[in-house]
């Protein structure tokens, strides 16, 4: 699934809020992600992207930066949890959505749930994940936040904004501690989001706001979500709000980490889904196993400004013609033009390889050159297009090959052993958004 376009919708009070939709309702759900999020940066976390796609396998997912975040309006002066909540109505008037599911993770969660309380006749339902109430520890809170925690974590911003290897994301996701190119996108996804100072800021207005009176007065159907080991947000947060909620439905899921899209999203999708429609569908996706192959222009940009424009187009117009070909001569499948690649599939790898070979001097007799990345392994197949880590994970290959070069995964030489192709063993790497470290090896010609 390719990132949805980013849209504005605007508050009374003339405030732009970034936000997009995918999928088909109903159901309606409007995400409110935690305090700060990029809603285009998040479309670059594999994680994340599997969750969106899950999600919105069964409903109208609607995603938005609130105000001060991402791509939204920054925020000027001081500001309320009124004015938070307004954001949420402006994206579903944005929509023409008289009434949503709101789905909240951590700060978000108060937000919906106090939109709930003050607007019951727009809320059809309230999924709320890692809820924070802004409750600190007290004798009938023992579990919360302590002072000296907070005090803590706003002394240790600015280091910890400016360190892009992002060391304390374990304290939030702690299963991430051993894997640094997810560390690294959290680190540039906070960067993004909100500067220290602002951080700050939110937190602090954050913990000034305890919405637990209200709790008893939601009349919404809820589901609270949460993971019985988080070490971010204590499990006691989700417990004490589903005690508080008429009605609620408390579901303790295994795991450690905060976030919605790590460790288990599957099976937080599957209770929403069947909280919200009574059934567990799963995802609606073929799984099969492909050899995937991605090319790339070296050089693009150039090339393009020297040609100019119309010339480019029409070159890459050859290029993309003569590529297909290649694909269909080695039995491939054309899934998708990339802009200055295409991605194919193949049943077997020495095909894709051989392919991959031909692809490369076809494009230098057209005076251009091209990386060219190879891996193997299963793949979701919805409609005409392709889903999984395997996609990303051949996409990052790629990414990683010199000009001229067909840069495979360890996965892929050792599918095609005896086949009389040699390789040259480029080393492990790591790929970025895609867990461990990589074995990669060149094609030798």
């Amino acid at each position: 699934m390719e990132a949805p376009k980013t849209r504005y919708a605007r508050t009374g009070d003339d405030v732009h809020i970034a936000y997009q939709t995918i999928g088909d309702g109903p159901p309606d759900i409007v995400y409110a992600n935690s305090f700060m999020s990029h809603i285009e940066v998040s479309w670059e976390y594999p994680a994340a992207v599997s969750f969106y796609e899950r999600m919105a396998a069964f409903s109208r997912l609607v995603l938005f930066d609130r105000r001060g975040t991402g791509l939204s309006d920054p925020i000027v002066g001081d500001f309320t949890i009124e004015e938070r909540t307004d954001d949420i109505r402006a994206v579903m008037d944005a929509e023409g959505l008289a009434s949503a599911v709101l789905l909240g993770s951590s700060e978000g969660a108060a937000s919906c749930a106090y939109f709930a309380a003050m607007h019951p006749e727009r809320v059809a339902a309230l999924v709320l994940f890692s809820p924070f109430t802004g409750a600190m520890a007290d004798d009938e809170s023992p579990w919360a936040w302590h002072p000296e925690f907070f005090k803590m974590f706003l002394d240790s911003l600015d280091d910890a904004w400016a360190d892009p290897t992002g060391a304390s994301i374990a304290m939030i996701n702690p299963s991430l501690a051993g894997d640094p190119d997810a560390r690294a996108w959290y680190a540039r996804f906070f960067r993004l989001s909100a500067s220290p100072s602002l951080v700050r800021k939110l937190m602090t207005n954050n913990m000034q706001v305890n919405i637990r009176s209200l709790l008893p007065t939601i009349q919404a159907p809820t589901l609270v979500l949460h993971r019985t080991d988080e070490t971010w947000l204590n499990v006691g947060y989700g417990r004490d709000m589903a005690e508080r909620i008429p009605g609620a439905k408390l579901v303790e899921l295994p795991g450690t980490d905060h976030y919605i899209w790590e460790q288990n999203p599957g099976e937080v999708a599957e209770e929403i889904e069947e909280f919200l429609t009574g059934a567990r569908h799963g995802p609606q996706s073929q799984r099969t196993l492909k050899t995937l192959l991605f090319t790339d222009i070296v050089g693009s940009t150039d090339h393009a400004t020297a040609l100019g424009d119309e010339r480019w187009r029409q070159l890459l117009d050859r290029q993309e013609s003569s590529t297909k070909r290649q694909v269909a001569r080695f039995d491939g499948t054309f899934v998708k033009s990339t802009g200055d690649g295409i991605l194919a599939t193949f049943d077997g790898p020495a095909r894709a390889i051989r392919c991959a070979l031909a692809i490369r001097e076809s494009t230098r007799g057209l005076g251009l050159e091209v990386r060219i990345g190879i891996h193997a392994g299963e793949v979701e197949i919805r409609g005409e297009d392709l889903g999984g880590i395997s996609v990303h994970t051949a996409a990052r290959i790629g990414g990683l090959a010199e000009p001229g070069e067909v840069l495979v995964s360890r996965t892929v030489t050792d599918l095609v052993a005896g086949s009389g192709i040699e390789f040259l063993d480029r080393g492990k790497r790591g790929l970025k958004g895609v867990p461990g470290e990589w074995q990669l090896f060149a094609v030798r010609t």
